[in-house]
This record gives C-alpha cells, sequence and structure tokens, in this order.
C-alpha cells in the first residue's frame, strides 16, 4: 500500500495573480512534453491558470489577457468601485470561458486528473480543499472563491458559505496533497528560491473592512508566518527526496493585478524557459 501511494504523482500551483504567468508557461511545456499528474492543487491564479492544463488549452490564460489589456470591463479600478470586484465577475466568469476564449469543459471533465481548488471559509476562519474535477454547476463559482482577493473581492457565496482567496489559508498545500496519498509531488512557485514573506501592514484596514470575520483579519495579519512555515516544510521535503520545486530564477517582474503585455510575455517566456531547463530532472523525478 505504501508504494502504491509513493507511485501517485501530485502537482501543486501557488497563486500570485499574474506572477502565475510564469506558471502557464511551464504547463505548456507540460503540455508539450507529456508530462501528467494524478492530481493537481491550485491555489487562487494557480487554480485559473492551471485549469487551462487539465483541460489541454495551451497558452489560453496569455492568449486572453495580452487580448484583453485595457479592457475596463475585465479588471479595472472602475470596476472595484461600482460592482466590488476589480476583476469583474460577469466578464470573467461568464463572458470569457463561453464567448471572449472558450474554455473546453469537455476536455476538462474528461481528464482523469484530479483537481482541487483551495478557498478560504471566511466564517469559519480555515482552508477549504474542494475537489472540482468535473466541470458541474458551481465550478467557476469555486474558481472564482479560490481567487477573490480581500480588498479587490467581496466573498464569494456558494452553498449558504462565504469564501475568499485560498492563499489567506494555505498558500502551498503541499501537506494537504501528501495526506490526500500523493507522496511524490512537483510544486510551482511564482517566488524565487531564498524568498520569505514579511509581515503585512493591513491588520486594521481589513478588521475595518471585514468586522463580521476577524478571523480573516487575523490570518490575514499571520499569513507571512503560515508561509514561511510552508517553505519551511517544502525545504524538508526536497531533502527527503519526495518533491521537486520550480521556482524562477529571480523575482518576477509583474504585479498582482499588472495587465501589461511586455510584462505577462516576459513571465510567461521566463517560465517557457525554466521549464525547458528542468525538463530532464524532472523526467528523471517523476520516474523513481
Amino acid at each position: 500500500m505504501t508504494n502504491q501511494k509513493q507511485s501517485k504523482k501530485g502537482l501543486v500551483l501557488e497563486g500570485g495573480g499574474l506572477r502565475s504567468m510564469f506558471t502557464q508557461g511551464i504547463l505548456d511545456v507540460f503540455l508539450d512534453n507529456g508530462i501528467t499528474f494524478d492530481c493537481t492543487t491550485g491555489v487562487s491564479a494557480g487554480v485559473l491558470f492551471g485549469c487551462n492544463y487539465k483541460s489541454r488549452q495551451r497558452g489560453r490564460a496569455l492568449r486572453y489577457n495580452l487580448k484583453l489589456v485595457g479592457n475596463k470591463e475585465y479588471m479595472s479600478w472602475q470596476s472595484l468601485l461600482k460592482t466590488g470586484d476589480y476583476v469583474n465577475e460577469r466578464f470573467s466568469y461568464h463572458r470569457l470561458p463561453y464567448e471572449i476564449d472558450p474554455f473546453d469543459f469537455k476536455t476538462y471533465t474528461d481528464n482523469p486528473m484530479r483537481f482541487y481548488a483551495v478557498c478560504t471559509d471566511i466564517e469559519k476562519g480555515e482552508a477549504v480543499y474542494r475537489d472540482i474535477s468535473t466541470a458541474d454547476d458551481n465550478f467557476l463559482q469555486w474558481m472564482r472563491a479560490s481567487s477573490s482577493m480581500p480588498f479587490f473581492a467581496k466573498p464569494v457565496e456558494i452553498d449558504g458559505h462565504l469564501y475568499l482567496d485560498g492563499g489567506i489559508s494555505d498558500s502551498i498545500p503541499l501537506k494537504f496533497m501528501q495526506d490526500m496519498g500523493y507522496q511524490h509531488n512537483v510544486v510551482i512557485m511564482t517566488q524565487p528560491l531564498g524568498y520569505r514573506k514579511k509581515k503585512a501592514p493591513y491588520y486594521l484596514p481589513l478588521r475595518l473592512l471585514l468586522p463580521k470575520y476577524p478571523k480573516v483579519a487575523s490570518m490575514m495579519r499571520d499569513r507571512y508566518i503560515m508561509y514561511n512555515h510552508e517553505l519551511d516544510f517544502i525545504q524538508a521535503q526536497l531533502s527527503e527526496g519526495n518533491t521537486f520545486v520550480i521556482n524562477p530564477d529571480e523575482r518576477l517582474n509583474i504585479g498582482r493585478l499588472d495587465l501589461q503585455a511586455d510584462k505577462m510575455q516576459a513571465v510567461y517566456d521566463a517560465g517557457i524557459k525554466k521549464g525547458q531547463e528542468v525538463l530532464p530532472q524532472l523526467r528523471e523525478f517523476l520516474a523513481k
């Protein structure tokens, strides 16, 4: 039984907004070279871009983001002020996947790889790991919930519960994958090797904006502790030989919501380059 668990291959995708264009580049290298996994767990933008890997739509995230540069219906301060969401919900989760750059729901569902989205239950103050392997009625809502950042998005209600960005509660869910029985994991990160998160100064503003959900404010205040603890855990797993980590070589020159064509293309190209560089070592790791 142990050997069977160790043979199961998992993929963990950190978020980071448009830094995850780096992840998209690596995933496209995986598609080009037939690299597959038994399960993927994504956080925030890791879910939004990782779904294209399961649906086998190479370059989709780069393509539609380049197309929508400057479109205020997509991402804008105007949308935030008007709707409470910087990333417009009606445009991004209705028009975009059905009309502007159609998502291949059938291929996604038919692909046997399991896929989990990490969200944060803001009432309970804990991570929720939702199996979205099938593109059912709430599929897009779970993706939206996983990527809804405090300040920039309203809480997303699903089945009577309220959710926000999964990165609040579990930014790099390697431990979750191991607990699920996937003991041979690849982790794609959007920060360079040696990065450590610093304490953020927005505890009081969060308490004022979300007075009904003090647990979220506390989790955001202490997120740097959680994140750095997860980095330590990943390092320990690297020493054990059961984890393969892919990082950018240096800090990516793009902000979470930095919808600039040249920056997105450069970050995506960095992902392509890194994916091709690590491919021989990755194949060796996955063949163990």
